[in-house]
């Protein structure tokens, strides 16, 4: 057998950066109830005027947030804050977290409804129907909601603490 040659030591790295923090994901949220809003304001908006210029726009602005933000929040809170708080194995937390998981996939069905109306709003077409738009709207926003208070009272409060008392 051959003596191991000593290894070179490794050159110095800058410090590790701070794991991100739910400032991004509480911004999301602020914007996501704004979108909420400004959906709500659509259904209103086309019962009264139709598919205008106004009302493509709005529609173009709220799937495009919806189709990329949002999913993209849901993407990163199942990769960073969920793992960690259902490996802690606080019942109560547990049970929030698979709720909030049950409710990603609703929203995601909710979402596979909601949007060809959308795309047909933010087109100028005529074919979406304007009943089932408010009722997929009302049945998202309420989700989404109740989604977000679930969020912000029990899980970031308890993810924050979590990450102040770990030197991961």
């Amino acid at each position: 057998m051959c003596p191991q040659a000593a290894r070179p030591a490794r050159p110095a790295r800058s410090a590790r950066p701070a794991l991100p923090s739910t400032a991004t994901l509480d911004q999301t949220h602020r914007r996501m109830i704004e979108v909420l809003a400004e959906l709500r304001s659509l259904v209103g908006h086309l019962d009264a005027d139709g598919v205008d210029a106004a009302a493509r726009a709005s529609a173009a602005t709220i799937r495009d947030f919806l189709a990329d933000n949002a999913r993209a929040h849901h993407a990163e809170e199942e990769r960073l804050v969920f793992p960690a708080l259902l490996r802690d194995g606080d019942a109560e937390l547990v049970q929030d977290v698979l709720r909030l998981q049950q409710d990603h996939g609703w929203l995601e069905e909710d979402w596979l409804e909601l949007e060809p109306q959308l795309e047909a709003v933010a087109n100028g077409y005529s074919w979406y129907d304007l009943d089932l738009l408010r009722q997929a709207v009302d049945v998202y926003a309420s989700l989404y909601i109740d989604h977000i208070a679930l969020e912000e009272s029990r899980i970031y409060p308890a993810w924050r603490r979590r990450q102040a008392g770990s030197d991961v």
